[in-house]
């Protein structure tokens, strides 16, 4: 039997595709509404969202574990809920705390280097293409989240911070994205290493759009109401599961299968 074939089968993350890019930063957009939606439009706070996000956060990692195969809905719901997560604490942990846009981005970044570091440590890689058990999907959902909440960290830092606004704030992360395209396409770089650039770099994009979305005319952005702003993109994710079906598949790093008796 193609054992390498099973664990692809097996595998409970979609295959890494163009389709996979733009749900991940429609996802992380909705994050930033969302989050924001909860903690300033509501008025909860920063320590109550990001309470009540993490809750939501854990129950569906653990429900995404618990799986026995790929649900597209199940997973996209735990990247909202861990990019909505994200953006809470990244703002609790600025604000809050008062570390700042900096000390923020620091903390977080040496937190996934060090949750990227226990993962190969224990695995002997962070390949995607191995989350297909228990153990490898807690270390890929730890990453994860920190990647997330490092991202919104950085956004706000070189909107801020960098003094770049949203707008440009978008287009250096844009501009990020597209070197790391050209990167796949034209070298031979580690596509391990170029799936996570990518995967913490749609953060900050998604997170400078959302605050381009919602933020004060006098801050850069559009002033559009964070609810409305948030359940028009929940509804573009939905529609495009429905029409784009996903599945769960090979992806980048991933050896040749070799078939075996």
């Amino acid at each position: 039997m193609n054992q390498r074939f099973s664990e692809s089968t097996l595998s409970k993350v979609p295959e890494v595709t163009f389709f996979f890019w733009i749900l991940k930063i429609a996802a992380t957009t909705l994050g930033e509404t969302g989050g924001d939606s909860v903690t300033m439009t509501l008025d909860w706070g920063y320590l109550a969202g990001t309470a009540l996000f993490f809750i939501l956060l854990v129950v569906l990692v653990a429900a995404q574990i618990h799986a026995k195969k790929f649900h597209p809905f199940l997973y996209w719901g735990t990247i909202v809920a861990s990019t909505t997560f994200g953006t809470t604490m990244a703002d609790f942990a600025d604000r809050s705390l008062g570390i700042g846009y900096t000390g923020g981005s620091a903390l977080l970044f040496a937190c996934l280097l060090a949750a990227l570091a226990l993962w190969y440590w224990s695995e002997g890689t962070i390949s995607v293409n191995t989350v297909s058990t228990p153990r490898v999907e807690a270390f890929y959902w730890l990453a994860i989240t920190f990647s997330q909440t490092l991202g919104t960290a950085l956004g706000d830092w070189l909107a801020d911070t960098g003094g770049f606004g949203y707008e440009r704030g978008a287009l250096v992360f844009a501009a990020g994205l597209a070197v790391i395209a050209i990167l796949y396409i034209r070298t031979s770089v580690s596509r391990v290493t170029l799936f996570w650039a990518a995967f913490i770099l749609t953060r900050p994009l998604g997170a400078t759009v959302g605050d381009f979305l919602d933020k004060p005319v006098s801050n850069g952005g559009l002033a559009l109401s964070r609810p409305i702003a948030s359940a028009v993109i929940a509804v573009f994710i939905i529609v495009c599961l429905l029409v784009f079906p996903q599945r769960p598949g090979r992806h980048p790093g991933a050896s040749t299968p070799v078939t075996s008796s």
